[in-house]
């Protein structure tokens, strides 16, 4: 029934909520990501329900220009869904200045939400290992550091967890940016406040990049500082060969490792 704003009413269901706390975890996603969170039969299925939770409120939805010159519509937790799953709404990490800031920093965030996809909605090709939980970030992990990354999540095997932190680099900052990083990671592992943020003792950095060359740039950056705790790969080795396969490289050294074969 609509209200006097226009609004309908609708039952919330059981998928319903898990997929407004994960637009909640994730902040922007499409169509696409909502496909497989659902996960719903087909993209048109995925289409209604998301229009239907807007216009009853408990999304938000904005349309974005794409390289064909149609429209893509994005969808955000609403104040009211926020209300529903009784969390805090989470504004954007940064407040884009202009329309091409504005399409910058949705592409990053999306290329973000794929990596969350692949890690959780996947199966993880080694039995014993299974995904544990994924956490974002709009603020930085401490004052004393600054620093906030893309994404951090872990996964456990039967004799521990692994820790790791996502940084997702579509070639948009200089590389000066990573000297800072290096810096702030190394001082999260070396300060105490890794352990005591998140109750563990180590943590991986894995990096993501749109092309070879930008990888190995940053890689460059890098191994001035340290040989140990990065880890680097493309979007295209992650999509054309899984992103647990063998396509990780290290600081130094040209043997592409998986990811979690030495997990123990």
């Amino acid at each position: 029934m609509a209200g006097n704003s226009g609004r309908v009413d609708i039952v919330i269901q059981e998928r319903d909520r898990h997929l407004l706390s994960e637009i909640g975890l994730l902040g922007d996603i499409d169509r696409e990501t909502a496909s497989v969170i659902g996960p719903f039969g087909s993209a048109t299925q995925a289409k209604q329900r998301l229009l239907e939770l807007t216009r009853a409120g408990f999304l938000s939805r904005y349309f974005v220009g794409t390289i064909s010159g149609g429209r893509k519509a994005i969808y955000r937790l609403s104040p009211k869904g926020s209300a529903l799953l009784g969390i805090p709404t989470t504004p954007p990490a940064r407040k884009p200045r202009d329309h091409i800031a504005k399409d910058l920093f949705l592409d990053h965030r999306l290329k973000t939400n794929s990596i969350f996809l692949k890690v959780k909605y996947l199966p993880i090709p080694i039995a014993s290992v299974r995904f544990c939980s994924w956490r974002s970030f709009v603020s930085p992990l401490s004052k004393a550091i600054g620093l906030i990354p893309d994404a951090y999540f872990e996964v456990e095997s039967s004799a521990g967890v692994r820790c790791m932190f996502l940084e997702v680099d579509l070639g948009t900052e200089v590389l000066q940016v990573w000297e800072r990083k290096v810096r702030r990671y190394l001082q999260l592992a070396t300060s105490g406040q890794f352990a005591e943020v998140f109750q563990q003792i180590q943590f991986r950095v894995l990096v993501v990049t749109d092309s070879a060359r930008r990888l190995e740039n940053i890689r460059a950056v890098v191994s001035k500082s340290i040989d140990r705790v990065f880890w680097f790969t493309t979007f295209e080795l992650i999509n054309r060969e899984g992103f647990w396969s063998s396509i990780w490289l290290r600081p130094v050294g040209e043997e592409k490792q998986p990811l979690i074969g030495n997990l123990p």
